[in-house]
């Protein structure tokens, strides 16, 4: 199969333009058997429909990246159902579908260290960044550090809004230390935002009826709770083996 003459002058200008899918599809088709029998409209479409691809493919990635987890390669199908750990998997199934992040839903994955929780968080992340959701993960004592330094330094309400804004926000070492009464306050502000609009994963080592004490108990544990277990499903961890060590 002869090659067909490629444009030199065309290639520079899809480089400049940044179309690397339409650049890669271009230079495809001078290879192709009998490209010369499709249409013009034809070609064109095969070139605008790769772009279209790498486009996607690159907010993916993006998206993975900005979400500031380590495991890319995480998914439902990688999931190990050991008998002891009893998990749900109807329901993770069902979580990867993304309907509980238009739901506005809070996720509660509890087990104990080791047992996976912060896999399922990767899981479920990577299934929302495929449909191009956008997403944020962030340990509680940073999310807290974060937003005291905020208040600080003048741009609260900007972070707040930064929190609040992406579709999915994975809160990993959720109370793991006892909120004091400032912690308590910026929990509410970021779960009083996101209730019933956008998704929040919630990973912790404690069962949700531990969690009133360890939110000081009060008015505002109180209305932090009414806020993420009204509208919210639980992904329960049991075994005591560590996934490290399987």
């Amino acid at each position: 199969m002869e090659e067909i003459p490629m444009n030199k002058d065309t290639i520079e200008k899809l480089t400049k333009l940044r179309l690397p899918g339409m650049l890669h599809a271009y230079q495809e088709q001078s290879k192709m058997d009998k490209v010369e029998d499709l249409t013009f409209e034809q070609r064109l479409t095969l070139m605008v429909d790769a772009e279209i691809d790498s486009r996607h493919n690159h907010m993916i990635e993006r998206l993975i990246k900005n979400a500031q987890l380590s495991d890319k390669k995480a998914s439902i199908e990688g999931i190990t159902y050991y008998a002891d750990r009893q998990l749900n998997k109807d329901l993770i199934e069902e979580l990867s579908s993304n309907e509980y992040i238009e739901q506005g839903l809070a996720i509660h994955i509890v087990g104990a260290t080791g047992s996976g929780k912060t896999y399922l968080a990767y899981t479920l992340r990577n299934a929302a960044c495929l449909v191009e959701k956008k997403v944020m993960y962030i340990r509680l004592p940073d999310l807290l550090t974060d937003l005291a330094l905020g208040r600080e330094q003048g741009n609260y309400k900007k972070i707040l809004k930064r929190y609040e804004k992406v579709d999915l926000l994975i809160i990993d070492e959720w109370l793991l230390i006892p909120a004091n009464d400032i912690a308590q306050q910026h929990i509410l502000e970021i779960v009083e935002r996101r209730y019933g609009k956008k998704g929040t994963i919630f990973c912790s080592q404690f069962t949700a009826d531990s969690w009133h004490q360890r939110l000081g108990g009060g008015a505002l544990a109180d209305a932090i709770l009414d806020r993420i277990l009204s509208k919210s499903k639980t992904i329960q961890i049991h075994g005591d083996r560590s996934m490290r060590n399987r």
